[in-house]
């Protein structure tokens, strides 16, 4: 659920379509598969409403469409939010990683040169050992 401004219902939670210059490909990616994963999410949810709506034979024709219409509203209000906070867990997760992966490559270069430095010095050690 990436771009996008607040969105209510299930109609365009990835805000597709609201982008506006030229997109990169791993964005036009990320997006097509945001919409791709929320139509299922949709068709999942309209899946259990008739599922539930099943169970509540008593229910008219228009009883049982106003019923699976707030199932699926509700269950799209519960997925977006679930969505939302794995986006920003990932996002969190993204920038923790980000750090720890810059520590440890300055840490690395730091022991390349630092190596680097130690076979320099041998190997000058060892040119004047063997020149006397």
């Amino acid at each position: 659920m990436s771009g996008g401004s607040g969105v209510s219902d299930l109609s365009n939670p990835s805000g597709m379509g609201e982008v506006s210059g030229t997109m990169r490909t791993d964005e036009a990616i990320n997006e097509i598969e945001g919409y791709l994963l929320w139509e299922a999410e949709k068709s999942r949810a309209r899946t259990r409403a008739e599922a539930f709506c099943a169970g509540l034979p008593w229910l008219t024709d228009s009883q049982r469409a106003e019923v699976e219409r707030l199932y699926c509203q509700d269950q799209a209000e519960l997925s977006k939010a679930y969505l939302q906070r794995i986006a920003t867990r990932s996002a969190s997760l993204r920038a923790e990683y980000s750090g720890v992966y810059q520590v440890l490559r300055r840490r690395l270069f730091t022991a390349f040169a630092a190596g680097s430095v130690a076979v320099a010095a041998a190997a000058a050690v060892a040119v004047v050992l063997t020149a006397r």
